[in-house]
């Protein structure tokens, strides 16, 4: 496929800056940082900020979350590392496998939410956690594996997810056995999830390796694909602690969820006030994402609170969540498989319902020539007006585009049924915008936080929304033609 070449980068050094709209208006504010400026921490390392500053290394990056990753009270965390042969593709000879634990350190917890993945082939681990949320039981400790996912597997993956808990329930001594441990699985679909492996040898290292100081080692042990861990943290005013990892880089539009993401607080919550807070907090983040429009198996966003602390205001918890879930979403498309630049669309006016916005929003970003077009830093302008016309065509025939407008790096390209293009000027302009959000493909940390901004006012009044993807690249062909190795 034909890109056109990038823009020279002195052309950069003459683009204005453009302010940027906010995933949420209430949390990431960008309209006061210049585009071409870096972003440079403002707190003093207890937290993340809410727009992450910029990196010049990896070891920059890591030292970031490790500073800002200190664990709520009563919360402690051990990975570790093993290897198995899948029964599936054993020519493929030892794989590796990673087990993460998360344990309350004080006892089981009934404060505990969870929101899963729509897809009809659910992954067995996501089966079991229904079982304990309808159950109403408490829970003590989370186990996650990565490499292979359990879904649909030969033989029984329900009882080999019950298995690994039961192993970390045995190892911890834990009151409420196997049915206090929520399990979580993240990998390959369709192999068999290497039970004995994970309750023999890898779980019990990483019980042994349990810590209270830093969530930084799970952000980590969870990765599959993903480049770079991810991990957001807040404090709030009255000493409440809230953190939050996050792993996922393709296979992600989801429907409820992420692919994988929990969510720690010290605070005392009753468990309806936190699933509540989650499921909004989710809607407004990980459900207004996505990198390639395809929906996992295994998503899991989970959020537990010990109890161990008051809370003074329960609205300052649920924006501190949702500044969280939102700065996590934005970092699974930052680190989406091969992702060279992050589109953040703001929708405005939109003629129905925040949820059919949303579906409009990822329909415009997961169009492959939207997507190509972007990765080549070519503002084919008339290519996202005609995505928008074709949602609109066959969801909403009966609804006027007459007064909707489009922008693109803050500048008008169409108005009134009319696109407004003027020139070598604006081409310009228009592809330096998509050059100055560029990011390496191969990165393992993010450099900066700018986004290719697509504006959408459908004008009058309506939903507002707004929606995060990426572009497509040929390094995300190549991570997902040679996956399972």
């Amino acid at each position: 496929m034909f890109f056109i070449k990038k823009v020279a980068l002195a052309l950069l050094a003459t683009t204005a800056s453009l302010p940027c709209d906010a995933f949420s208006a209430s949390v990431l504010d960008l309209s006061k940082t210049s585009r071409t400026s870096p972003i440079h921490s403002t707190n003093a390392g207890l937290d993340t900020d809410p727009v992450l500053p910029s990196f010049s290394t990896k070891e920059e990056y890591t030292s970031y979350l490790k500073k800002a990753g200190s664990l709520p009270q009563g919360f402690a965390v051990g990975t570790a590392k093993g290897t198995f042969v899948s029964v599936e593709a054993p020519a493929l000879g030892p794989l590796p496998i990673k087990a993460t634990v998360i344990h309350l350190t004080e006892g089981p917890s009934e404060s505990w939410a969870a929101v899963f993945t729509g897809n009809r082939f659910p992954g067995c681990p996501v089966k079991v956690g229904r079982s304990r949320l309808s159950a109403g039981h408490p829970i003590q400790a989370l186990v996650i594996n990565n490499k292979v996912s359990n879904v649909c597997p030969g033989g029984d993956g329900v009882a080999a997810a019950e298995s690994v808990c039961a192993a970390v329930a045995s190892k911890l001594n834990l009151p409420g056995g196997s049915n206090s441990v929520l399990p979580s699985s993240t990998g390959v679909i369709g192999w068999r999830l290497p039970a004995k492996e994970l309750a023999e040898d890898v779980v019990p290292l990483a019980i042994e390796a349990l810590q209270s100081e830093s969530a930084f080692a799970a952000a980590e042990s969870i990765m599959t694909t993903d480049r770079y861990p991810k991990l957001r943290s807040k404090t709030l005013s009255d000493g409440v602690r809230i953190v939050g990892v996050a792993k996922g880089a393709g296979m992600i539009e989801p429907n409820m969820a992420t692919m994988l993401g929990y969510i720690m607080t010290d605070a005392t919550i009753e468990k309806s006030k936190l699933q509540t807070m989650l499921n909004e907090a989710c809607n407004r983040s990980f459900n207004s994402i996505s990198v390639d429009g395809d929906e996992s198996t295994s998503d899991t966003v989970v959020a537990i609170a010990s109890n161990l602390k008051p809370l003074s205001s329960a609205e300052e918890l649920k924006n501190a969540l949702f500044e969280i879930c939102e700065g996590l979403s934005a970092d699974l498309v930052r680190n989406g498989e091969g992702t060279g630049h992050v589109i953040r669309v703001n929708i405005s006016n939109f003629p129905g319902s925040e949820y059919d916005a949303r579906r409009m929003g990822r329909h415009l970003v997961n169009s492959p020539l939207v997507k190509c077009a972007i990765s080549g830093n070519d503002p084919n302008t008339g290519r996202i007006a005609g995505a928008i016309g074709s949602f609109m065509g066959k969801f909403f025939p009966n609804e006027s585009v007459d007064e909707m407008s489009l922008t693109l790096g803050g500048r008008t390209i169409f108005n009134n049924g009319q696109f407004v293009l003027e020139g070598d000027a604006v081409e310009k302009e228009l592809s330096a915008h998509m050059a100055d959000a560029q990011l390496g493909e191969h990165d393992d940390f993010p450099q900066h936080q700018k986004f290719v901004e697509i504006g959408v006012d459908f004008g009058g009044s309506g939903s507002h929304v707004i929606v995060l993807g990426s572009d497509l690249t040929k390094e995300y062909v190549e991570v997902n033609a040679d996956y399972r190795s």
